[in-house]
């Protein structure tokens, strides 16, 4: 009215008036992703960097489970959390100077342990089926009956043959047994190559309870979500823009053809 103009501006969506591919709404949720798979895919790795230890096998003395050279993560455990058929990480200067040692644990304090009947390990007149073994001989690291003094574990090699274990110690004062106190950790899974966790020692579980297996799984699946979420939210952004300029170019061509 009486010479006055007004100027205005088509809706940035193409006459919709709605927020294009890319608005508020979408960035909004793009960086919640964004931070919640930053939390999570740190959190995990601290988390493994609290618990895990990482270590490399220098011998083949438990094939065919773990392979000279294999890379294993082992949890951080006090001796009093071990249990039959775990693998675990010990120093005894009386077996190797300044260096860890990897066995499984096949007998605890108490136990009486012998090889083999039938070509299977006994403990506590029971046979154990060792699955893990994958068709090796037991016989071959056979020894005579040995009573496990409290406070002491009995630790074999899978590889019974070749493995420097408890059988090459048996002349010593401690029988070839090893404090728990060495114990500094407990094998969970070969990570180089990707062999994943160790199988279950269910043989032994007539025996007694078996160690309950620790967090890793939920670990890797923390880093492997938070990976996503970031990976998600990131590209979010230029795969919006790239759909927003399509859209636009289809509406332009559209309008051009009437």
């Amino acid at each position: 009215m009486g010479g006055e103009s007004t100027t205005r501006t088509a809706p940035r969506s193409g006459g919709t008036g709605r927020d294009p591919v890319g608005g508020k709404a979408g960035q909004r949720l793009s960086g919640l992703a964004v931070a919640v798979g930053l939390v999570l895919f740190l959190a995990g790795f601290a988390w493994a960097a609290v618990i895990y230890r990482p270590y490399t096998v220098p011998t083949s003395s438990m094939a065919p489970t773990i392979g000279i050279g294999d890379r294993v993560l082992a949890q951080r455990v006090e001796g009093g959390q071990v249990h039959r058929g775990d693998v675990v990480v010990f120093q005894d200067t009386n077996w190797v100077q300044n260096s860890a040692v990897i066995k499984r644990v096949v007998a605890v304090g108490g136990d009486t342990v012998s090889c083999c009947e039938q070509g299977k390990l006994t403990v506590n007149g029971k046979q154990v089926d060792e699955p893990y073994l994958k068709g090796a001989v037991a016989e071959a690291g056979g020894f005579p009956a040995v009573k496990v003094p409290q406070g002491r574990l009995f630790l074999l090699g899978d590889e019974r043959q070749g493995s420097l274990d408890s059988t090459a110690h048996l002349t010593d004062a401690a029988a070839g047994t090893v404090s728990r106190d060495a114990v500094d950790a407990r094998v969970d899974a070969v990570v180089w190559p990707m062999k994943g966790l160790l199988e279950r020692p269910t043989g032994f579980e007539a025996l007694g309870a078996l160690s309950q297996p620790g967090p890793l799984r939920t670990i890797a699946t923390m880093i492997v979500a938070g990976a996503v979420l970031v990976l998600a939210g990131g590209a979010y952004g230029p795969i919006a823009t790239r759909l927003g300029g399509s859209r636009a170019r289809t509406r332009t061509e559209a309008a051009g053809a009437r």
